[in-house]
Formats: structure tokens, C-alpha cells, sequence
């Protein structure tokens, strides 16, 4: 949280600490899967309560409750020292890289929604639309079924791969023969002990790209 906002989130620190807030353990099982894969890693380390880095520039959740108030040069300063940042880099990346690309983009939940506990502990996010996207999925949940078989694996659970995020903003500037976006959902009960989730998906993305490339 910048400093100039933390007045905005004045006793607030629960909700701050909570789903709402962040996405626990998503960033170092993404660090952690980067060096796996030799791949760059990227992250907004900005709380989403104060601009949400993973909605598109028109999508009505971009600004929380909480910064929803703020006037609209100061949401435009979000949006030019956080939010484009982070995003653009992203671009730049994939602007230099030969194509088609993957990209994972690592995310967490909360285990229990409306009083309702998820059926789910790692979800794959994807557009069954694309041919390319539903085969590497699939043998994704295939080879995490054989590294995690104690594992709940779910196909685009507990979000659809359609939603509004980053991964389906770009497949709107890419074509499909460019740019492969998944998005990685993992439960956040695992987010004290990530060791096993580690290991099991970094191993199942290995094996997953080894045979998308033969």
C-alpha cells in the first residue's frame, strides 16, 4: 500500500489481510515457478483494493469501494504509476519473445466463498474455444493428476477462463498462433506450505510443454 493512500484503508487492516486484499502465496509459487522454467516473472505488489492490475481499463471493478471516491486524477495516477507498469512490461516481453507464446498467469483463492466450501484446490483457466488452449490444458490437469493424485484438479474453477483478466485482455491483441494465455488457480489453504504445490506444478508444466512442443 502507498503511503499517500494508506489514510483511505484506516482500520482496515483485516480486509487488507484477507482475499479481498491480495493473493496469498501466488507470488512466490510464481517466482518459484519462473526459475523452474528459466522464464521472466512479473507481479503488481500494489493491493488490488486500491487498483485491481488484473481487470481491464473499462471493467467497473477496476477500482475497489475503497478508491472508487478517489477524484479522477488521482485514479488516473493509478493508473499511469501502477497499473501500466506492470501491464505494459508484461507486453514488452511478449513483444520480443518468438512466437506463440505461453504465458501462466498465477493466482490464489479463498477456500471458503459464501460460507461454501471449494470443491477445488488447483484450478486451470481457459477459453475451451481454442483448440491450442484446451490441449495444453489438458494435459496439464493430466500430468498434475499424476504429480498431486491426492489433488482436487478442475477445469475453469472456481473463475471462468473467460472472465475479464490479464490473460484475456491480451488474447484480444494477439492471435491464437501468438499467444497462449492460462491462468493457475491454487487454493489458498496451501498457502503456508506451498513445497508440494510447487513441486507438482512446476513438474506437470514441464511435462505439459515437453509434449505440446513434440
Amino acid at each position: 500500500m502507498p503511503e499517500q493512500y494508506q489514510s483511505l484503508f484506516a482500520g482496515q487492516s483485516e480486509i487488507l489481510e484477507s482475499h479481498r486484499g491480495w493473493d496469498s502465496g501466488a507470488w512466490p509459487l510464481a517466482n518459484f515457478l519462473a526459475e523452474q522454467m528459466e522464464a521472466p516473472v512479473f507481479g503488481c505488489l500494489t493491493t488490488r483494493l486500491l487498483i485491481e492490475a488484473n481487470r481491464s481499463p473499462d471493467n467497473p471493478q477496476l477500482f475497489s469501494e475503497y478508491s472508487t471516491p478517489l477524484p479522477i486524477e488521482t485514479k488516473e495516477n493509478l493508473i499511469q504509476n501502477i497499473y501500466k507498469p506492470y501491464r505494459e512490461q508484461v507486453q514488452k516481453v511478449i513483444e520480443k519473445m518468438t512466437k506463440p507464446v505461453l504465458h501462466f498467469s498465477i493466482h490464489s483463492f479463498t477456500p471458503i466463498w459464501n460460507g461454501q466450501e471449494r470443491k477445488v484446490d488447483i484450478g486451470i483457466l481457459f477459453d475451451s474455444s481454442q483448440n491450442v488452449e484446451a490441449a495444453f490444458s489438458q494435459r496439464l490437469k493430466d500430468n498434475l493428476h499424476a504429480n498431486l493424485p491426492e489433488f482436487q484438479i478442475r477445469f475453469n474453477e472456481p473463475y471462468k477462463g473467460t472472465d475479464d483478466g490479464f490473460t484475456t485482455w491480451l488474447k484480444k491483441q494477439y492471435s491464437k498462433d501468438d499467444y497462449t494465455g492460462i491462468e493457475i488457480e491454487v487454493n489458498q489453504k496451501f498457502s503456508s506450505n506451498l513445497s508440494r504445490v510447487k513441486a507438482g506444478l512446476a513438474n506437470s508444466i514441464k511435462s505439459s510443454i515437453q509434449g505440446h512442443t513434440n
